[in-house]
């Protein structure tokens, strides 16, 4: 088995199948060198999956997408979902749409499950990791404030945890990263295996 740190320096080509900075700065403590290659891929809920099925297929179409053009890599695919009352929620349409997300979150338990897809060529591997997330009371001001930020409109459930919406999180139940959109553990468990 190799040192990290020759294991870091040691690996193939990898390529980041998401267009998230957030995503790009969690794989640079993994990974030293990748190409991002952002997925055209069309999200498709299929109701039959449960939460982690649907996340894991999710990202393996992202990874799929990228990877047909990139045979020689490791392409890693993720996507994030926000579940409350066992009904996702994804990234918000609007400012109103946002509003409400933040709402029914407010003072409430939700789960965060965040799947991730490693493929190259026939080679494919899929996993996902979970976390439950309490919000403190939050009040229509506040959300308001938040929302003038800007940060809610491209997260699902409309909050970042490693962003202004820290501020509103009393608690969290498993792993940090896999909320803000890469289970770092699990996926740095991997990738030293392949």
């Amino acid at each position: 088995m190799l040192k990290d740190k020759e294991f870091l320096q040691s690996l193939n080509r990898f390529i980041l199948a998401s267009q998230s900075p957030r995503r790009a700065d969690l794989l640079k403590f993994i990974i030293k060198d990748f190409t991002i290659q952002v997925s055209e891929s069309e999200e498709i809920i299929d109701p039959r999956l449960n939460s982690q099925q649907l996340v894991m297929e999710l990202a393996k179409e992202k990874a799929l997408e990228v990877s047909l053009n990139n045979k020689d890599a490791y392409v890693l695919g993720f996507d994030t979902l926000v579940i409350l009352d066992g009904q996702p929620l994804g990234k918000p349409k609007d400012k109103k749409d946002a509003f409400n997300m933040l709402k029914s979150l407010s003072g409430r338990s939700h789960l965060v499950v965040t799947g991730c897809a490693i493929i190259k060529g026939d080679y494919v591997d899929k996993f996902s990791d979970e976390a439950v997330v309490t919000f403190n009371k939050v009040t229509d001001e506040e959300i308001n404030e938040y929302l003038e930020t800007g940060e809610p409109f491209d997260k699902a459930g409309a909050y970042g945890i490693q962003g202004y919406g820290a501020r509103y999180i009393k608690e969290i139940k498993g792993d940090y990263y896999s909320v803000m959109g890469m289970p770092l553990q699990k996926l740095y468990n991997k990738l030293r295996r392949l």
